[in-house]
């Protein structure tokens, strides 16, 4: 629903500015959207691994987002070409993955749209969360959505099938994706919604990581098990505990 464009200020620093795309400006839904995105990105500042704002607002009634320009790529492009960036240092990424989610469940919202596609790396390894746009407030009891964007591979099923839902979405995203990175594939596949629901409810053909790659770590495999569990409250409520026990499985 946007574009990106490289800008720089007249000190000659880099930003990227994303900006909703032309023939979307006429659509309440998604302006709406975009400048939901750009407020809830604001208000998760104050975490290395949240993407940084800048500032959004009009430009010739256009609607935008000036945000921190990390030089690299996104985790799915780092591990479609098995890049060594994601390689060499995919147990640090996991981790600051996590920690970035805690912070923006700890500001009050959860992200339901995690996946690779939304995790920046730069050269270095630095993690970024990006894209806010679907993201929405943390309440006392999960609540159902009247409309259900995302992605539906890394859709928890009570999201998939309609039920109110909670932040423990975004674990379950989270799950999904790491299983994805240590196995090259998804745990849960399908070619539409119901599809990759039935998947998860029926489970007849899923492999655990360490069957498709014994290199993971045990504890690593239990986590990411946890994750992924069909029922939200078997999977872990806050993702701090998560951080610890990943820390814990990759001995960082």
């Amino acid at each position: 629903m946007a574009d990106i464009w490289l800008a720089t200020d007249g000190k000659g620093k880099s930003y990227a500015v994303r900006r909703l795309l032309p023939d979307l400006q006429s659509d309440s839904t998604a302006r709406k959207r975009f400048l939901q995105g750009c407020e809830v990105l604001e208000k998760c500042q104050g975490h290395e691994g949240v993407i940084g704002y800048l500032e959004h607002g009009k430009i010739d009634g256009q609607q935008y987002l000036a945000m921190e320009y990390v030089e690299g790529a996104n985790l799915k492009e780092l591990y479609a070409r098995h890049d060594p960036v994601l390689l060499e240092n995919v147990a640090q990424i996991l981790i600051d993955v996590a920690a970035a989610l805690e912070h923006i469940h700890e500001c009050g919202f959860m992200h339901l749209d995690v996946k690779p596609e939304n995790v920046l790396v730069s050269r270095n390894a630095a993690v970024r969360v990006v894209d806010f746009d679907l993201a929405q407030p943390i309440t006392e009891k999960a609540k159902k959505i009247s409309k259900n964007p995302g992605t539906p591979a890394y859709m928890a099923p009570e999201q998939l099938s309609g039920q109110p839902i909670d932040q423990r979405v975004d674990v379950f995203a989270f799950g999904v994706a790491a299983y994805e990175l240590l196995t090259n594939q998804k745990p849960f596949p399908g070619e539409s919604s119901a599809e990759i629901l039935r998947a998860q409810t029926e489970r007849a053909e899923f492999q655990t990581p360490r069957q498709l790659n014994p290199d993971v770590p045990v504890a690593l495999e239990r986590a990411i098990l946890k994750c992924i569990e069909r029922e939200p409250d078997k999977r872990y409520l806050y993702l701090s505990v998560l951080v610890r026990d990943l820390k814990a499985a990759l001995y960082v």
